[in-house]
């Protein structure tokens, strides 16, 4: 048995000795400011909380779909959860595209979007930011492929009790995906029993697995956590036709393209739900010789202490009034910090700027993916 003690009580954990990764390769623990729960799973794999290899995070992906059964009925319709898991999700969509070609990806999201019909919207209840949507397709022949799933690929970094996965399945069931038999859900964790839906196949895949118990402090500290459960239009435009899930695709594979220098440390930081794009732009980094660690912006509040280092508090780049968060940044670790962002350059704070020196903002809206190719020579 595993004790962490947090400020608002102890975390209990039991791993069992049969998963597929150790847990102290995955993950670590961290004190949510959030009164609804008070601990955090921290991943050491996903690039959100702490800076990770590009190699590393694809080492991950790569294991947890092979994990999926091969015998799912199709067609397969593979769900990655907003915001911690959008990258995860797409990843593991990825490989299982290579069982299942015709296998659509989709990611639930915090960001309405013009013109597309919202399919469904669910609660993430031990959330910070529990209002979740989930897009169809304008186009109808993929919007009827959905219909018509067979299979539900339900993909997120950890299940502490799977309620989430439940909600989401009942509110795909009364949008009109009726004909679904099977359900997978994939995680690097899974702290749960599993989930259990009548009348449905429901399998668990994970990378670890155990059991987590937790203690209430005698005198548990009051939380006062920041507004940043906004589902609504910002100030700020996104990429109209998102390449990477918030709308349902096939192919996730356009992202931005740089030229770097070898052996340049640089870390590429995503931000929010768009983090596919940016991991495949590290990947794509490192692949050229780049040191390149990965991480991203979230709208998760933590406290400092545990797996959690340092902290920086900053307005959101979507212009809608509440704070985003980086942690575990040190810009001296770095050469450059290519901050990757889906609206405008000029819609990253420029406390977050002042913050990270070497920072360059790199935007999707004024380089799409498909057709730019930046090429940076250094002096």
């Amino acid at each position: 048995m595993i004790e962490i003690e947090l400020q608002r009580g102890v975390l209990s954990l039991q791993p069992n000795d049969n998963s597929h990764w150790k847990w102290q390769d995955l993950l670590g623990f961290a004190e949510r400011i959030n009164p609804k729960r008070a601990f955090l799973f921290v991943s050491k794999v996903l690039g959100r909380h702490i800076p990770v290899s590009p190699s590393i995070m694809r080492h991950a992906f790569t294991d947890l779909a092979e994990l999926v059964p091969d015998d799912l009925p199709e067609p397969v319709l593979v769900i990655g959860m907003a915001e911690t898991a959008v990258g995860l999700g797409a990843g593991v969509h990825q490989v299982l595209q290579q069982r299942y070609p015709e296998a659509i990806y989709v990611t639930t999201t915090r960001h309405p979007v013009h013109g597309a019909p919202l399919l469904a919207r669910f609660l993430e209840e031990h959330s910070h930011a529990q209002d979740q949507l989930l897009y169809g397709s304008p186009d109808a022949e993929l919007q009827q492929q959905i219909l018509n799933s067979k299979s539900i690929v339900l993909v997120d970094d950890e299940a502490s009790t799977g309620k989430t996965f439940v909600n989401l399945i009942h509110a795909l069931q009364q949008a009109g995906l009726n004909q679904i038999s099977h359900v997978v859900t994939a995680t690097l964790a899974d702290w749960s029993s599993g989930i259990h839906i009548a009348d449905l196949n429901c399998q668990s895949v994970a990378l670890m697995t155990g059991k987590w118990q937790w203690r209430d402090a005698e005198h548990p500290i009051q939380i006062n956590m920041p507004k940043v459960d906004t589902v609504a239009f910002g100030a700020f435009a996104t990429l109209a036709e998102p390449t990477w899930g918030r709308l349902p695709i096939q192919d996730s594979g356009a992202h931005i393209r740089l030229a770097v220098q070898p052996d340049e440390r640089i870390l590429v930081l995503g931000s929010g739900e768009y983090v596919w794009s940016s991991f495949l732009l590290a990947e794509y980094l490192q692949q050229q010789g780049a040191d390149v660690k990965f991480s991203a912006i979230t709208r998760s509040p933590i406290a400092v202490g545990h797996a959690i280092q340092s902290a920086l508090a900053f307005s959101d780049n979507y212009g809608l009034g509440i704070q985003n968060f980086v942690y575990n940044i040190n810009p001296q670790h770095y050469d450059r910090v290519l901050i990757t962002v889906e609206t405008a350059t000029h819609s990253v704070a420029k406390s977050l700027l002042e913050a990270l020196p070497n920072a360059e903002v790199i935007s999707a809206v004024d380089y799409p993916h498909q057709n730019f190719n930046l090429c940076v020579v250094n002096d």
